[in-house]
């Protein structure tokens, strides 16, 4: 994995000139974590701000900006040094109320559980399927198997010309079910989210995180686990270009 074209893989990362600019009152070790905090567990911005109150003077003005300014180049960095996906794709939408009126989020998670991208629109229709589509074929350059009982995708696949294999068995379609509970936990922590743009934002960023830090799910031991544990806290100081502190990638 590439690191930074001026730092390189420097393990003392004493700049952060990547990710984050200069001119910054805190280091960027504290940054990286205070979004790291926000984007992994189901905790809002009062939460992440007294969580760093401990030896650390900072308002809540200062955490509510750290992730919307720094957030997507870290996602950004974290999709084009991860390892390719998976070739099915389990397609499926969930709807959540902005302001009351209906949008769905429409998201897409290949056959390991890994979290492909997401889109937040107003419609349920042909026309939505075939944007997602085009989204998901833009950044994954390779025909899919596709998962979901909506007719709008087989329809959006033949307007658009792709021999994809497109299956609407039962019980197919569980894993993007079940990916769905972290935004439901996170909607429920933040009181709802409030408007399409910063649930898009946070939907992008979320996902590329929780692929970061994706457990191992079946026949693995404590070690394993840490293994895969510390490559990850490896991985996201190479993004951010700023250790994560000692006591926490422990």
């Amino acid at each position: 994995m590439a690191g930074c074209r001026r730092c390189g893989d420097n393990p003392e990362y004493e700049t952060g000139h990547c990710t984050y600019q200069r001119r910054h009152r805190f280091p960027p070790d504290v940054i990286g974590y205070a979004v790291w905090l926000y984007y992994r567990f189901p905790l809002n911005l009062r939460m992440v701000e007294k969580l760093l109150a401990r030896g650390i003077e900072l308002t809540y003005e200062t955490v509510r900006r750290w992730p919307v300014r720094f957030g997507l180049g870290i996602a950004r960095r974290i999709r084009s040094s991860a390892l390719a996906r998976g070739d099915t794709w389990h397609l499926d939408e969930m709807v959540i109320s902005l302001n009351g009126r209906k949008h769905w989020l429409w998201r897409a998670v290949d056959q390991h559980g890994a979290v492909l991208d997401g889109l937040v629109q107003r419609r349920r229709d042909k026309r939505a399927a075939r944007r997602l589509m085009r989204k998901l074929l833009r950044k994954h350059d390779r025909a899919p198997r596709v998962t979901d009982k909506l007719g709008s995708y087989a329809a959006a696949n033949q307007e658009m010309g792709l021999n994809l294999e497109h299956r609407q068995h039962k019980g197919l379609n569980n894993r993007a079910e079940n990916s769905h509970q972290p935004p439901r936990v996170r909607e429920k922590v933040m009181r709802r989210f409030k408007s399409a743009r910063p649930l898009q934002r946070f939907a992008s960023i979320h996902a590329q995180v929780a692929n970061l830090f994706m457990p191992c799910r079946y026949h693995s031991n404590t070690q394993q686990k840490r293994a895969v544990r510390t490559r990850a806290f490896a991985a996201l100081e190479r993004v951010t270009c700023a250790p994560m502190p000692g006591r926490f990638a422990a």
